[in-house]
């Protein structure tokens, strides 16, 4: 049998309190979006205190706005990511079970309308309180890479969102039933462990570059480059890990086995190329000025 390996033990709850009625349970999930936020926050308030970072010595807002502008930009990633998720992935069974499209908990976030989310909740905030919009969007692309890190780990950790089957060397055998549904490898059902893939590539290496760049040098003087980067670089990652990771079950048919929605990509990578171009826009915009 391929040398393959098993997935380790690992539960998506980190606790779980059962006090007759009350039942709560913190799952790693949660606190990736928690962890994220947090790590990104105090990203944002060290570049606040470089004066050096900022073309007239001044960051475009204080600590008290980027605060207020932090509850509009949690309430835009998930209602963003939430109704993305319905609208993209699976809107047929949310067509037939509109009760559940406010449950979160359940799972079911889409990166991709997270992000249209904080786009707009930045865009309004920004035009009320008259905010330079690219600055604005540098200093949140700054921010994004660690929470897309955790997130990716603990998709892992949930044992979701898995790649292809693969016999290659670090290949996961994934549990549950879904996850088994493949071809089997000498009775054994591996995969890519694509959440592995994506952690490394948007989060660890954009996230570094992005980092190297706005700490060692005047990229921030240049508005809007940062957040170029940032949607080429995310949209760029995104496109080469879906070449690895398993199409969404409600696209796969027997007539359709591979899942590809168009011109032989999958979800993902359609709504990746908007963000690549976009972000080439952005930094090209940047660079001439």
């Amino acid at each position: 049998m391929p040398a393959v390996l098993n997935f380790p033990d690992l539960s998506p709850v980190i606790f779980e309190i059962n006090l007759g009625p009350i039942n709560f349970a913190l799952h790693w999930y949660a606190m990736a979006y928690i962890g994220g936020f947090l790590i990104g926050w105090l990203l944002i308030l060290r570049a606040f205190k470089a004066t050096r970072l900022w073309a007239d010595g001044t960051a475009p807002m204080s600590k008290e706005e980027f605060e207020d502008l932090l509850t509009w930009l949690i309430l835009g990633v998930i209602v963003g990511g939430r109704l993305g998720s319905v609208l993209l992935y699976n809107p047929g069974y949310y067509l037939s079970h509109p009760w559940e499209i406010p449950m979160v908990w359940k799972g079911g976030m889409a990166f991709h309308g997270g992000f249209l989310g904080v786009v707009i909740a930045a865009l309004i905030w920004g035009r009320k309180h008259q905010k330079p919009l690219l600055s604005l969007g540098d200093l949140l692309a700054m921010a994004t890479p660690p929470g897309l890190l955790l997130g990716r780990l603990a998709n892992f950790v949930n044992a979701e969102l898995w790649g292809k089957p693969w016999d290659g060397p670090w290949a996961v055998i994934f549990p549950g039933m879904d996850a088994q549904a493949c071809q089997n490898i000498d009775s054994v059902c591996a995969r890519h462990p694509s959440q592995l893939y994506e952690a490394g590539m948007e989060g660890l290496i954009l996230g570094t570059l992005i980092l190297a760049l706005v700490w060692f040098t005047d990229v921030l003087k240049r508005p809007g480059f940062i957040m170029g980067l940032f949607f080429a670089g995310y949209g760029l990652s995104r496109f080469i890990v879906e070449f690895f990771r398993q199409a969404d079950a409600q696209f796969i048919t027997a007539a359709n086995p591979t899942g590809a929605v168009f011109l032989g990509m999958q979800m993902g990578q359609l709504l990746s190329l908007p963000m690549i171009l976009l972000g080439l826009f952005f930094m090209l915009r940047a660079k001439k000025a």
